[in-house]
């Protein structure tokens, strides 16, 4: 089946959702399918949940109304300490995905090189794997180059290319795409 379904495309009224004890569940089922499709989210059993950043990127387009366990509204910026609090590279994390996805990319959580993300070619996704890894360097933060090389390296091991995501001071995001190389004495 063909990924026609675009994110502009969402079937009308905003999704509802629920955060209760730091995770985001879905309330209306019959969502279920048009988020799977669209790669917002996971179903988890009968629940499907949201990450942090796909539901703030949902929120900022005005296309999930999110609650608390009282059932008073959850805005943009309350969700989005509430995220800084539980991860450090929330809002990093945040900026990329929405970066991605107005590109017309979908994104999902990485392997666990820190801030990454897999991303699918355009139109890929269900149908094939992940084309690459992105993972977040902020402008003026320091990495060592042996931590990147190591997270390079099994990235492409992998089978997937790396993508380094440089976020500028003024919240802009450049990508570099990262290859191995070994440097010879």
């Amino acid at each position: 089946m063909e990924n026609t379904l675009q994110e502009s495309e969402f079937q009308g009224e905003p999704i509802r959702a629920r955060i209760r004890e730091g995770r985001i569940s879905v309330e209306d089922e019959g969502r279920f399918s048009e988020l799977e499709h669209l790669g917002y989210g996971e179903k988890e059993g009968k629940q499907y949940f949201l990450k942090d950043h796909e539901a703030l990127h949902l929120i900022h387009s005005k296309k999930l109304e999110l609650r608390d366990g009282r059932g008073r509204e959850v805005g943009f910026d309350q969700l989005a300490d509430e995220a800084q609090r539980r991860s450090k590279d929330s809002w990093t994390r945040f900026i990329i995905y929405r970066d991605l996805r107005s590109r017309g990319y979908v994104a999902k959580d990485g392997f666990g090189f820190g801030t990454d993300l897999r991303v699918y070619e355009r139109g890929d996704f269900p149908r094939k794997a992940a084309k690459y890894v992105v993972f977040a360097l902020d402008e003026g933060a320091e990495t060592s180059v042996k931590e990147l090389s190591d997270s390079v390296r099994q990235i492409v091991k992998m089978g997937k290319e790396a993508i380094a995501a440089v976020i500028e001071r003024r919240g802009e995001v450049i990508y570099y795409k990262v290859t191995k190389r070994n440097f010879n004495k």
